[in-house]
């Protein structure tokens, strides 16, 4: 291990001390030539004595083979605050007085850095500092910065320590381990999750049911009524075996965060929130979920292939947690082009944006496009600051002009709604607008009441 080093405070104090008192000897008389040979004296007998420091700690360094490591989560969640836990190894006699900093990436926030401790030889010294992803992705972890006072304390000794390591960084699961609770404790309404009967709707067998009031004559199995010698009645669920597809506007539109609530709430991550929940439902219904991304640069477009199964929602998500919108303009008819050619099997898709006025006529292309196969869902991001600007009260002539501005925004809106959707699409609540938070929330509950009615 390469070591540095440099004055310490204690050499820095030698030598100003050493400077005071050929001062004062000049000034009381000393002829310049042996204040010179004095001072020069000095100064090699200070240097001579940090270089055989520098060596012997060296030495006790190497000795001592010292070790860094690591423990942290597999991987961290945006907006999480989460442990790190470090132990440092020495061996040898002394005791070291050290400076630990630990090098993490400039995307989290740090607290509990640096540390300043004593530990002994032979011991095992361990720290906890915490950090919070501030963005997804990628988070790099390098080698420590260490210092540590040498033995005759007149250098700092300092180097790196430890090994590079990197993680992952997704979007807060909490939604999804919230809903995954309430569902089992069946109190999804808290969140606003809608539920409804499933037993006796859609057209997939279920089971076989003894006859009760209310069911249907027509679903009467009559092979199993004489079987049993009493009235059974097929029960059926919600299809199955359908496929969801999720297209998400990576475009510059998604890049708008009117309120900033803290890590993790931009409009994106709450769109990729909203992308888990709605999987992790679908998943649960028996249907396939895929994604696809558009409004980036070709190369940094994704595709990810509908599929089933457990392990769909974290194969998902390690295609997507690292996606950010870019300020590239979304084209939303090359993306139903794109869909079209890779999506043949009629699926409900699910296009995820913030179109603006000025973008009504190409996504209405689009969308006419896509429904030419599939069912289609729009869904745009409403910001917050409009509905607390409607609603502030009207205090004085700027609050007024906000309010008025506000409703005049909502309206075009709503027209610009109107303008690309269709009849059916209308009455038929295919059209979601909603704020962020409520974005995972309002999907559900509309992919519930399409499964309930069969349209796929």
């Amino acid at each position: 291990m390469r070591l540095r080093a440099m004055p310490s405070r204690f050499a820095i104090a030698a030598l100003t001390v050493a400077a005071a008192a050929v001062l004062c000897l000049l000034i009381l008389g000393m002829p310049r030539p042996r204040a010179s040979a004095l001072a020069l004296a000095m100064g090699v007998a200070l240097a001579a004595a940090c270089a055989i420091d520098f060596h012997l700690t060296r030495r006790d360094w190497r000795n001592a083979a010292a070790t860094l490591t690591r423990r942290m989560p597999a991987a961290f969640a945006i907006g999480v605050t989460q442990p790190i836990h470090l132990e440092l190894e020495l061996g040898g006699l002394r005791a070291w007085k050290i400076k630990l900093h630990d090098h993490t990436d400039a995307t989290l926030v740090t607290e509990g850095m640096p540390r300043h401790f004593t530990v002994r030889g032979g011991s095992v010294t361990q720290l906890t500092y915490t950090v919070t992803p501030s963005r997804r992705g990628h988070v790099e972890f390098a080698p420590a910065d260490f210092s540590a006072r040498s033995r005759l304390g007149l250098l700092d000794v300092f180097g790196r320590i430890g090994v590079a390591e990197s993680r992952r960084v997704y979007p807060d699961f909490a939604q999804i381990a919230r809903y995954a609770w309430l569902a089992g404790d069946r109190r999804l309404a808290e969140i606003g999750i809608k539920t409804y009967r499933q037993r006796g709707e859609g057209t997939d067998f279920d089971q076989l049911a003894e006859y009760g009031a209310g069911d249907p004559v027509r679903r009467i199995d009559w092979k199993a009524t004489l079987r049993f010698e009493k009235p059974i009645v097929r029960k059926f669920q919600n299809e199955r075996d359908q496929c969801v597809m999720l297209m998400v506007d990576c475009g510059r539109r998604m890049r708008a965060d009117d309120r900033q609530a803290g890590m993790g709430a931009a409009h994106f991550d709450q769109v990729l929130n909203a992308v888990m929940l709605l999987t992790y439902v679908a998943l649960k219904h028996g249907d396939a979920v895929g994604a696809m991304t558009f409004g980036t640069p070709p190369d940094e477009r994704r595709w990810f292939a509908p599929r089933k199964g457990a392990i769909t929602l974290n194969a998902l998500m390690g295609e997507l947690f690292d996606v950010h919108p870019t300020p590239t303009h979304s084209d939303y008819l090359s993306a139903a082009q794109d869909l079209l050619r890779h999506q043949r099997k009629r699926a409900l898709v699910i296009v995820i944006t913030n179109f603006r006025d000025e973008d009504s006529s190409e996504l209405g292309q689009a969308l006419t496009l896509l429904r030419s196969r599939h069912l289609v869902m729009t869904a745009s991001l409403r910001e917050t600051v409009v509905g607390e600007l409607m609603n502030q009260p009207l205090a004085s002539t700027d609050a007024a002009i906000e309010v008025g501005s506000a409703h005049l925004y909502e309206q075009a809106r709503r027209d610009a709604f109107n303008r690309i959707a269709t009849k059916d699409s209308l009455k038929d609540s295919m059209m979601v607008d909603a704020e962020p938070q409520r974005l995972g929330i309002e999907l559900v509950n509309r992919y519930q009441v399409v499964k309930r009615e069969g349209r796929l």
